[in-house]
């Protein structure tokens, strides 16, 4: 695993990795998530809910197996803090953009796509010149006044 950049702009903290694509590269991705929320909290005071950080590992582990099985070569992994929410962006070199599938519950497996739209607050699917890229969108601080954590308010 590579580490691009790790950079605190005017508008985002943000990491980015460079991960061989391989079955080894979930848990780092993982791990990796981990450690970027550890650090924005340790070195820069944001406050990181516990449901936000699993989340987030979540995510990044849903994404990031999508992209190892269904495409081929190396996988892109960028987090970074916008605003109110930890986004997560994995871009690999297949240009198909995901589709959820109907719930089934008597489907064993391929129910990433619909765990991360479920527990999201914003996701988008583009093609790219070269593959595609998938964004996330966590809520780093759960609101009070959701039904439940994590959720926001309108």
């Amino acid at each position: 695993m590579g580490e691009n950049s790790a950079s605190s702009g005017r508008h985002a903290l943000q990491v980015t990795v460079a991960l061989e694509g391989d079955g080894a590269s979930i848990a780092q991705a993982r791990h990796l998530a981990a450690d970027f929320l550890t650090r924005v909290q340790a070195e820069y005071g944001l406050s990181v809910s516990q449901r936000a950080m699993d989340l987030s590992q979540l995510v990044v582990s849903e994404l990031v197996t999508n992209a190892v099985n269904y495409a081929p070569g190396p996988v892109l992994l960028d987090l970074r803090i916008t605003g109110d929410a930890v986004e997560i962006v994995v871009w690999d070199g297949d240009p198909v953009l995901p589709v959820a599938r109907a719930a089934d519950v008597g489907r064993v497996g391929q129910h990433g796509l619909e765990i991360v739209m479920a527990v999201a607050q914003g996701f988008e699917a583009y093609r790219e010149p070269v593959g595609k890229r998938i964004t996330a969108r966590i809520a780093h601080l759960d609101d009070p006044g959701a039904a439940f954590p994590g959720q926001r308010t309108l």
